[in-house]
C-alpha cells in the first residue's frame, strides 16, 4: 500500500495502476452473505419481500450496479428481494444485459417509470401498472404474507399498493441493519477501496503546490479512483487557508498559498461501491506548521486517539458518546456533526451523536457490534478562528477494540 507520505511518487509509479488483489470468489462470497443478511432481515421483521430504489441497497442485496448517481434522483430502476423467493430486477430501458453475470438476480425486467420525469402526466397511469405487477409477485412468491418493506418511493406509489391489500413497512432500517455487520470477504473488498483511496491520497500528497486552486487538488482523487475501477466521490470537502474553518466548505477555485493548512475528507465510493472515508490535515507546500496550526492538530490527533481507545464491542451508543474525549469549550461550537458513524458502501448507521444537548436532540442507542465498520470523526476549529484541522480514522471493531482500516499515516512530527 502507497502510504509513506515522505517517499514521493515517481513518474514510472505515476503511470502504473495499482493490481486489484480481490478474486472472483471473494468477490461472490459477498454477494451471498449480503443477500442472505437482508433475507434474515426480511424474516425477522415478518416481510415477504423488500422492494428497492436506493442505488446504494440495491447495489448491497444483488451487486447490480447501473447509472448509480443518476438513478439516484431518477426512480427508473428498482429491485425486489424475497424473504423465500426470487430476487428480482427492474432496470432501465435495454439494460436488462447488465445482470447476466449475477448468481444473485433471478430475473430481470424493464422498469416501469411512473416518476414524473419518465412518465409526465401519465403517472398515475404508470404507478397503477407497476403496483399491479409487484403486487401479483406477492401474491405469487408471499405465502399469504403481504407485508412489504420499502426503502424509498414517490407519494403516488403508496396509495396503489395499500389500495391491492399491501402493508407497507419502513425498509431503509431493515437494511441499515442488514448492511452493519461485515464478513471477512466484505472487508478484502473495503481493504481493497481504502488501498485505491489511499492512492489518490498519496497523489494528492505529491502534486501540492502553492499556487493550485483546490479544485486542481482534488481532481486527482476522483483521477485515481476512477481508474482503479471506483465509481464516484460523495462530497466535494476540501478547503485551505481561511476555507478551513468553519469546515464543510466545498473545493473552490481558491488559489492555495504556501504555509496554509489544507484539510479534506475523501467520501469515496470505490471499487465494488465500497466508501473509503478518510480526512487529514496537511500544510500548503508540506511546509512547518506555525504553533497555532500545531495546537489545532494537536487537540484533533488527541480527540481521534483517545475515542478510538474507548470504543469496544458490546458498550452502548450512549455509554461511548459519554465517555468520548471532552471537546474544549473554544472549539464545541464548530464541533463535527457526529463523534462517529458507521461505513460500508456509504457512511451508514450508527450515527453516533454528541453527548449533552446534541444526544438530547438526535442521539439513539444501539450496541456495538464486532466486524462492524465505523470512522471516528474530529474537527477542530474555534468559531471566528482563521484555520481549523480536519481528521477522520475509518476501523474495523473487533473482539479487543478498534483496528485502523485506514493506514495513511498523521502528521506525528506536528505533535
Amino acid at each position: 500500500m502507497l502510504n509513506n507520505k515522505n517517499s514521493y511518487l515517481n513518474d514510472e509509479a505515476r503511470d502504473r495502476p495499482l493490481t486489484n488483489p480481490v478474486t472472483d470468489e471473494v468477490h461472490r462470497a459477498a454477494r451471498a452473505y449480503r443477500l442472505q443478511r437482508v433475507r434474515e432481515q426480511l424474516v425477522k421483521n415478518d416481510c415477504a419481500a423488500v422492494l428497492l430504489y436506493d442505488p446504494v441497497n440495491i447495489r448491497y442485496a444483488t451487486d447490480a450496479s447501473n447509472m448509480q448517481v443518476w438513478t439516484s434522483h431518477n426512480a427508473s430502476r428498482y429491485a425486489m428481494v424475497f424473504a423465500q423467493g426470487p430476487v428480482i430486477v427492474w432496470e432501465f430501458h435495454n439494460c436488462e444485459h447488465l445482470c447476466n453475470h449475477l448468481e444473485t438476480v433471478d430475473e430481470v425486467r424493464l422498469a416501469i417509470n411512473w416518476a414524473y420525469f419518465g412518465a409526465g402526466p401519465r403517472v398515475s397511469e404508470k404507478a397503477a401498472q407497476w403496483a399491479g405487477e409487484i403486487v401479483d409477485l406477492l401474491r405469487q412468491h408471499g405465502g399469504g404474507n403481504m407485508r412489504l418493506a420499502v426503502d424509498k418511493m414517490e407519494p403516488e406509489g403508496v396509495p396503489c399498493l395499500t389500495g391491492l391489500g399491501v402493508e407497507l413497512l419502513q425498509g431503509q432500517p431493515l437494511l441499515e441493519q442488514a448492511r452493519a455487520i461485515k464478513s471477512a470477504d466484505e472487508l478484502e473488498l473495503i481493504q481493497w477501496t481504502i488501498q485505491v483511496c489511499e492512492r489518490g491520497i498519496q497523489r494528492m500528497h505529491d502534486e501540492l503546490k502553492p499556487g493550485m486552486t483546490e479544485n486542481e487538488l482534488w481532481a486527482w482523487l476522483h483521477f485515481e479512483n476512477i481508474r482503479h475501477g471506483g465509481e464516484w466521490i460523495e462530497t466535494r470537502l476540501l478547503a485551505s487557508g481561511p476555507r478551513t474553518n468553519p469546515w464543510m466548505q466545498e473545493s473552490s477555485d481558491w488559489v492555495m498559498r504556501e504555509g496554509e493548512l489544507l484539510a479534506f475528507d475523501t467520501d469515496l465510493i470505490g471499487p465494488y461501491g465500497y466508501c473509503a472515508d478518510i480526512s487529514r490535515t496537511w500544510t500548503v507546500g508540506h511546509v512547518p506548521p506555525t504553533g497555532e496550526q500545531r495546537r489545532l492538530y494537536g487537540a484533533a490527533y488527541e480527540q481521534i486517539q483517545y475515542n478510538l481507545e474507548v470504543l469496544k464491542p458490546g458498550m452502548s451508543f450512549r455509554e461511548f458518546s459519554e465517555k468520548c474525549w471532552p471537546i474544549p469549550e473554544a472549539f464545541y461550537r464548530n464541533r463535527y456533526c457526529c463523534v462517529a458513524h458507521g461505513v460500508g458502501m456509504a457512511d451508514e448507521y450508527p450515527a453516533i451523536a454528541h453527548a449533552g444537548r446534541d444526544w438530547e436532540s438526535g442521539g439513539y442507542d444501539g450496541l456495538f457490534e464486532e466486524n462492524m465498520t465505523v470512522c471516528i470523526e474530529s474537527y477542530i476549529g474555534a468559531e471566528g478562528g482563521d484555520e481549523g484541522v480536519k481528521l477522520e480514522q475509518q476501523v474495523l471493531i473487533t473482539r479487543d477494540g478498534c483496528v485502523p482500516l485506514s493506514t495513511w499515516p498523521f502528521e506525528e512530527d506536528w505533535l
